[in-house]
């Protein structure tokens, strides 16, 4: 299953996985039911499942994906988050999860304890994403961080991570994906993407990290493009002004709130058109992305129509 969804990810055109937000309690029933009410799970190449994003409190992301993962038989992204677990802890859950057969794992720094719902939260954060880079390319040589042996060793595990879109310094931006592909990132996702303009710099920016990368791993890796798609125009002004590393044109933010002056319906017809035209060019462009839309399923499966790949993916 895993080394099907790295041949499609390198190998096929469409490479489409969305984003699973696990729920503040004790059931994933309810998604998952949700992703076979729009038959989700037959037009994409993968999830993946977030780590209580901005701190808040939601169902682990890694029993999430695996539970996920057993229910569609479809590969599953574990984000894992540097913020709540030390080099015991990230080791292993890694192992935990291998013996589930969850081996694909979304390296993430995480968002500051600062921002959680819940009182009086340390963050742990020994490092960023690069020490589970680097844990990662320890177990797969079956060794623990400490270069000791491990008995049985652990099935082949296939690190991600994340990218900004944009940024007032790209070469900056260049210098992290160098940095993480240097680390044995498989493919690295970013956050949304709203023009081709910013989606062929990336494209562009992620070639030259490729050339510049002193890993041999680097030559197969991938860029896929972040998409959330924008139907409130109060959305596009949060992510635009609060969200960092993603910039939204102030083309579609005046889109928006004219059609927020007809009313919802108006507003939320406008923005799925802008939000179906950006997708569809995206996917055009470049044909592997990563859908974020806060569980809202029916909206994946409309914006991905006909760019279904489930043939090449069973």
């Amino acid at each position: 299953m895993f080394e099907k969804f790295c041949d499609v990810l390198c190998l096929e055109k469409n490479f489409i996985t969305v984003e699973i937000n696990p729920p503040h309690g004790a059931s994933i029933a309810t998604i998952i039911n949700n992703i076979r009410k729009y038959a989700l799970h037959e037009k994409v190449t993968g999830f993946s499942c977030t780590d209580n994003p901005l701190a808040k409190l939601k169902m682990s992301g890694v029993l999430s994906a695996i539970k996920i993962q057993q229910a569609f038989g479809k590969p599953v992204l574990a984000t894992m988050s540097m913020r709540d677990k030390n080099k015991l802890s990230l080791q292993s859950t890694l192992l935990g999860a291998n013996d589930f057969d969850l081996r694909c794992i979304l390296a993430l720094t995480g968002d500051p304890a600062k921002f959680s719902d819940q009182p009086d939260v340390k963050g742990v954060l020994e490092r960023d994403s690069t020490l589970l880079l680097s844990i990662i390319h320890h177990l797969n040589k079956g060794v623990d961080y400490s270069n000791k042996a491990l008995k049985p060793a652990p099935k082949p595990i296939y690190p991600f991570a994340v990218s900004n879109a944009s940024s007032k310094d790209m070469s900056r931006l260049k210098k992290r994906m160098v940095k993480k592909l240097n680390y044995g990132a498989r493919a690295i996702i970013t956050q949304p993407v709203y023009n081709l303009d910013n989606a062929k710099e990336l494209l562009a920016l992620f070639e030259e990290a490729k050339e510049e990368s002193i890993r041999e791993t680097a030559k197969e890796a991938h860029i896929v493009l972040g998409q959330f798609p924008i139907v409130r125009a109060r959305t596009a002004h949060f992510i635009d002004d609060k969200v960092p590393g993603i910039s939204v044109p102030k083309d579609i933010i005046d889109e928006m709130n004219l059609a927020a002056m007809d009313g919802e319906d108006k507003e939320q017809e406008v923005g799925y058109a802008l939000s179906k035209r950006i997708f569809d060019e995206i996917m055009e462009l470049h044909g592997k992305v990563h859908l974020m839309t806060h569980n809202r399923f029916d909206l994946c499966a409309d914006l991905i129509g006909t760019h279904s790949n489930e043939e090449e993916t069973k």
